[in-house]
């Protein structure tokens, strides 16, 4: 095979998610290549490593939500997949290698400083993440083996025609395999934000869709002018933070604690709501003080199968959530008994006897935590957590605002101090849960309706909402922007209409409305081939040969669209629109079929990306070097 040509792998998007797949071409190529060179075309135009989420050029304001013990790109014991294990620094590792002089990596100057004085507890910059996936990528490849070379393409894949991917800038590659490393999808609005274009345009105001927040210009937002903002989440911290510290404002540490803002006078005033009314929590600053929870406990592989094996289809509330609930309260005690002791009744082991055999929700469990914790405030209301303002209906926006402030300072205190600990049990339960699912939906047996609006909607909204949520920092900032009258909270259940020349802003929280002139839908849009805004996911699509997931109804076969690509989950092939497997196209990535999270991830918990990353990997090179 020496003298064969090479076989050619265009790998569209060369962020961390690419990255991560040619570093699994590499680990697995002295068992798989055989004697065929491989060239590995990466086409993107931003920097590979980086690419557009994690690039350089970007506000230095903008943090990740992670902390950096909590970042690697690399595999681990723990990943379950069928190719080596190749172990690499996490993104604290890393910095503390560079600092130390242990690794060469190019820093830009003005991360150097972050660099050296990096905390676990930190929360990196998306510039300092850049700079730790530039070295991932080099080191990736510096580190492959003799027969697979890379060519870059700093450029955007338009079409794809048989074996021929066109590029932006003129030219064209021949590819004998393509796998599209996906993000998260751009849409185009959707009916209802086309309404309200139509609507904005028609009355000279300001409507800004669903949109990846550092990539949409509001330089177009005046000083002074009030903003409704529908969102409450990390799209909104990344809005507040560039239309007020990024124009030119100031946050001041005081002795006494908390911040102080500073206004430059170029600031509007964003009037901020959503369905819960309040932002995300806060992410958790401190480490489990108790012994490690067995983890999954109760939603494990035995657990879905039991769900699989039952009949009729399955409803995710009652199905479903309630073995994710027993999971979380199970992680939750666990830490709540072993590392506060002092503040129940039973001994733990009776507890967890008595827990294991009953249901979430019932009465015997009911009477079993109230006999074993005293303090109704540490007991596990998934309820109140989920919606904390429902049914609470206000006199007026301050007193609203009051009892908001008063709910984030507490939201702050619960997650700085180690006395509640029990919510990292939680936390980390829910992330074991998180990664159960993608299992789950293999199996088919969810309700279509429940599946689409229950699990992809609700769910994963509780759970970003729980898990995913901003640096404490980023909500001290909130308390001082509403002291400064930058932010007002418009409440929960917030509902925007296009009114004579405004949108009108009301919620369920207090009584009255807000007009403004200009609105921002704070958020990402929700995965959507039919809406791609992307050039060749919609050539793809229109000409049959990428489809949009649907999701069928085990008893009534009726199908829904799910909005993701649609691949064959246990290989990442694309379908096509008859539901035929592509021999040679891939996609990997949140919005396909499989549902992965990020591209990174925290150490040891078997990540599904790295799996699915090993797995495709495993897959190409089986059509370099088909098996005899």
């Amino acid at each position: 095979m020496a003298d064969s040509p090479p076989f050619t792998l265009a790998v569209v998007g060369a962020g961390p998610r690419g990255v991560g797949v040619l570093e699994r071409l590499g680990a697995n190529a002295a068992e798989l290549l055989g004697g065929r060179r491989l060239e590995v075309h990466l086409i993107d135009p931003f920097p590979p490593g980086p690419g557009r989420v994690w690039r350089y050029d970007q506000s230095p304001l903008l943090r990740m939500n992670s902390m950096p013990e909590d970042v690697t790109m690399y595999t681990d014991e723990s990943v379950k997949m069928s190719g080596p294990v190749r172990p690499g620094p996490t993104l604290l590792d890393w910095a503390r290698k560079v600092r130390d002089g242990g690794l060469d990596a190019e820093v830009p100057p003005d991360v150097v400083a972050e660099l050296t004085a990096l905390d676990p507890f930190d929360f990196p910059t998306r510039r300092l993440q850049s700079a730790y996936l530039t070295w991932v990528y080099r080191h990736v490849v510096e580190g492959l083996p003799d027969g697979v070379d890379v060519v870059e393409h700093a450029a955007r894949a338009v079409g794809v025609d048989g074996y021929t991917v066109s590029l932006s800038d003129g030219t064209a590659v021949r590819a004998d395999a393509v796998v599209f490393t996906v993000g998260h999808l751009d849409a185009e609005p959707d009916d209802r934000e086309r309404e309200l274009v139509s609507f904005a345009a028609r009355h000279g105001l300001a409507y800004y869709p669903a949109g990846y927040t550092a990539d949409v210009d509001y330089s177009a937002i005046a000083p002074g002018e009030t903003v409704l903002v529908r969102g409450f989440g990390l799209a909104f911290v990344d809005l507040m933070l560039l239309l007020t510290e990024g124009r030119g404002g100031r946050f001041e540490e005081l002795a006494c604690g908390g911040l102080r803002y500073h206004p430059s006078g170029a600031e509007p005033v964003l009037h901020v709501g959503s369905r819960r009314g309040v932002p995300y929590h806060a992410k958790i600053g401190y480490r489990p003080r108790g012994k490690p929870a067995r983890l999954p406990r109760f939603f494990d592989a035995y657990a879905i199968d039991a769900l699989a094996g039952a009949p009729g289809a399955l409803d995710f509330r009652t199905d479903v959530w309630p073995l994710i609930a027993k999971e979380l309260a199970w992680g939750y005690y666990t830490e709540l008994f072993t590392g506060h002791p002092d503040r129940v009744r039973l001994d733990f082991v009776v507890f967890a006897d008595t827990f294991a055999d009953l249901d979430w929700d019932s009465p015997g469990m009911h009477d079993l935590v109230a006999r074993a914790v005293p303090a109704e405030a540490d007991r596990l209301d998934l309820d109140r957590i989920d919606r904390p303002m429902a049914g609470r209906v206000f006199g007026t926006p301050e007193e609203f605002g009051k009892e908001l402030r008063e709910y984030v300072e507490g939201d702050l205190a619960r997650r700085a101090s180690q006395e509640f600990s029990a919510d990292l049990g939680a936390f980390s339960a829910l992330l074991s849960v998180y990664s159960q699912l993608p299992a789950l939906v293999q199996k088919g047996r969810l309700d279509a309706a429940s599946q689409v609006s229950d699990m992809d909607g609700w769910f994963h909204g509780f759970f970003s909402y729980y898990a995913s949520g901003p640096p404490p920092r980023r909500l001290e900032e909130l308390l001082a922007l509403h002291d400064a009258g930058i932010v007002s909270f418009a409440g929960a259940e917030m509902a925007v209409t296009a009114e004579r020349d405004a949108f009108v802003a009301s919620s369920a929280s207090f009584p009255g409305t807000v007009e403004a002139r200009t609105l921002v839908e704070a958020r990402l849009p929700g995965p959507s081939v039919t809406r791609a805004a992307d050039g060749l996911l919609r050539q793809l699509r229109d000409s049959g040969e990428l489809a949009e997931e649907t999701v069928a109804d085990p008893v009534s076969g009726a199908r829904l669209p799910s909005g993701r690509i649609h691949t064959r989950v246990s290989d990442s092939r694309l379908l096509d629109g008859t539901g035929q497997a592509h021999p040679h196209r891939f996609a990997v990535g949140p919005h396909t079929s499989a549902r992965s999270a990020a591209a990174f991830t925290r150490p040891r918990t078997n990540a599904l990306s790295f799996r699915q990353n090993d797995a495709v990997a495993r897959e190409i090179l089986a059509l370099v070097n088909p098996p005899s």
